[in-house]
């Protein structure tokens, strides 16, 4: 959801060159970004302070004679960081106590900027109010590689199945309708591969099983790398509203976007070829990792038949 930022970057200093400093397990997908120089390595964890070593780290990056730096988390420590390299122009939005460190603070208008990617956008200074869409590029060569390397053909159709959801059970689409649909497309000739972490290991061996084996699990085997070339194999894909889902769209897939608990108001998959998938029941969105009514009802009366008919619509 940044990479519109950096093309409309491109587009107000068209000689500008741009560095992101992204988390280590972020930064396949930053590489697969045309508008990016160089990718550095955050080392610092998920609610890790360490105030001096942020700015010993910032001091560092200032070397490198940065004219500007934007800080999309709005927390005090990134802004840390941002004020120790010196650049000149500090960007960010308001928020916990940044006025010091930044000196070109946004205010955000949540109801102006419900899309998250349109507020990374309006950092750009000169926001026309839609965003462009994300668009990852895809080295053949890296590609041919990551099939050779898993034994995986392109003879046929490929299904990708990504029933992963970090968040909680609330967003993630029950294993037998994940199953369902894996039956419907095996039926007709696709290879069906299921995507996703080592967390989502067993749920896609359950699917699998439930399927009746008619599937490659390769959750926890591929790099997010390599998950983001196969995925652009596919010729569909069923997600829950997570990572997967928003790289599925950026590599330009024909894909239906499972919603329950959340809502794609705030951060829908990008793209013109994404259907969502949602009941829009009264109790939903309701924002919670667990399904606070017991049923998750939102999910579990989504049917197959209803995924399988919006992937029609798009010519599958």
């Amino acid at each position: 959801m940044t990479q519109p930022l950096y093309r409309r970057l491109h587009q107000i200093h068209p000689n500008c060159q741009i560095d992101v400093f992204a988390p280590k397990w972020s930064m396949a997908v930053f590489e697969r970004m045309p508008e990016i120089r160089h990718v550095l390595e955050n080392p610092f964890g998920h609610g890790a302070l360490q105030l001096r070593e942020r700015w010993r780290v910032g001091r560092e990056l200032g070397q490198r004679g940065y004219d500007q730096v934007i800080v999309l988390p709005n927390s005090l420590k990134s802004a840390i960081v941002a004020a120790a390299t010196g650049a000149k122009q500090r960007t960010g939005y308001v928020g916990e106590m940044r006025y010091i460190l930044l000196n070109d603070l946004h205010k955000l208008d949540k109801q102006k900027l419900p899309l998250m990617v349109d507020r990374y956008t309006a950092l750009a200074c000169d926001f026309a109010g839609q965003s462009s869409q994300p668009r990852l590029h895809i080295d053949s060569g890296s590609l041919n590689a990551t099939l050779q390397k898993y034994a995986l053909q392109r003879d046929k159709k490929i299904m990708a199945l990504c029933a992963g959801a970090e968040y909680g059970s609330a967003k993630r689409w029950l294993p037998e309708h994940f199953a369902a649909t894996a039956q419907h497309y095996a039926a007709q000739g696709w290879q069906i591969w299921l995507f996703g972490s080592h967390k989502d290991f067993e749920i896609s061996e359950e699917i699998n099983r439930l399927s009746g084996s008619l599937c490659v699990n390769l959750c926890g085997k591929t790099s997010l790398a390599e998950a983001i070339d196969l995925l652009s194999c596919a010729d569909g894909v069923v997600c829950n509203d997570s990572g997967l889902m928003h790289l599925s769209a950026a590599v330009g897939a024909k894909l239906v976007a499972v919603y329950g608990s959340s809502s794609p108001h705030h951060t829908p998959p990008l793209s013109d070829t994404a259907h969502i998938a949602s009941l829009n029941l009264a109790c939903s969105p309701c924002f919670k990792r667990e399904c606070p009514l017991g049923h998750t009802d939102c999910l579990r009366q989504l049917q197959p038949e209803t995924v399988i008919a919006l992937h029609q619509k798009m010519g599958n």
